[in-house]
């Protein structure tokens, strides 16, 4: 996520800025329904979805640009029963920079498994929605309009940690036994773990390294596919901290490790790797 943008729980005060970016993206989207974006949709808006529905906001530099509506059953703890997506809405001048995969992910590691309905119309959502894992599921057509609905679905994704520790601007990566792919130190998290608990228990296990929990400071999230599961989503939360001074011994799973510039992370490592190496070309930490 850009460092400018924040996402977070929709407030009453939204509610003027919302309508309009709502109605202006919807009938961008929705050239084909008459009265999109205004009248008795816009009152619906208002009273009803913005009331009962789990809402968020993207907002960067200040100014609301994005819109997410939820249905839920369950705790929002990334392991509960799913949510339903009832509307997904970026103001046209701020598409394509990634408020709507964001707001999206930031649903996926809330609730797990996502389903959403598009019009078979709205081309450019059906791309993004596919663009971003989602599949069919079925059809039916939109009482109220008339029009084709596609319902689509999401997996929940892998919710996995990451340990971000440079030498001399090269990131520490490992690789497992059967594998040719490298990445970062760490895996996924055990029943009642917390992040910080995964990763201090996954470093000892693949590198015999005692870095404790306390110790690490949470760096960035990582959203991509997840390397070798078959399109599935990757949430990767990944810390910095701990001892810089190590020697690691590779733990039984671990062929090898090794420390990787730029350009051999991206060549020797699993996908997600391009995205944290950006950020740290970015800030200054590897060379770019």
């Amino acid at each position: 996520m850009s460092s400018e943008m924040i996402i977070r729980r929709y407030r009453p005060s939204d509610q003027d800025v919302v309508t309009d970016l709502w109605s202006r993206a919807a009938r961008q989207a929705h050239p084909f329904l008459d009265g999109e974006g205004a009248g008795e949709r816009a009152r619906l808006l208002r009273e009803v979805d913005l009331v009962r529905a789990e809402n968020w906001v993207a907002e960067r530099k200040g100014s609301v640009i994005g819109l997410l509506g939820l249905r839920v059953d369950g705790p929002g703890d990334g392991d509960g029963p799913g949510a339903e997506v009832g509307g997904l809405f970026v103001a046209p001048e701020a598409q394509g920079g990634g408020a709507g995969r964001e707001l999206l992910e930031h649903a996926a590691a809330l609730h797990g498994a996502l389903t959403l309905e598009v019009f078979e119309g709205n081309a450019r959502g059906r791309r993004f929605c596919a663009y971003l894992g989602f599949t069919e599921r079925g059809r039916r057509t939109d009482e109220e309009t008339g029009h084709p609905l596609i319902t689509l679905e999401r997996a929940a994704p892998l919710k996995s940690v990451g340990w971000l520790h440079l030498r001399e601007g090269r990131l520490l990566s490992v690789r497992t036994r059967g594998n040719d792919t490298f990445y970062l130190p760490g895996g996924k998290y055990e029943p009642g773990e917390t992040a910080q608990e995964a990763l201090s228990r996954e470093l000892g296990e693949e590198l015999g390294l005692v870095v404790p929990a306390e110790e690490l400071a949470e760096a960035c999230v990582i959203h991509d596919v997840a390397h070798g599961k078959n399109g599935r989503r990757l949430h990767m939360t990944c810390f910095t901290g701990g001892p810089q001074d190590i020697a690691p011994v590779p733990g039984r799973e671990i062929a090898e490790y090794a420390w990787f510039d730029r350009q051999e992370a991206r060549e020797r490592c699993a996908p997600a790797h391009a995205q944290v190496v950006d950020r740290l070309v970015a800030q200054g930490r590897m060379r770019g």
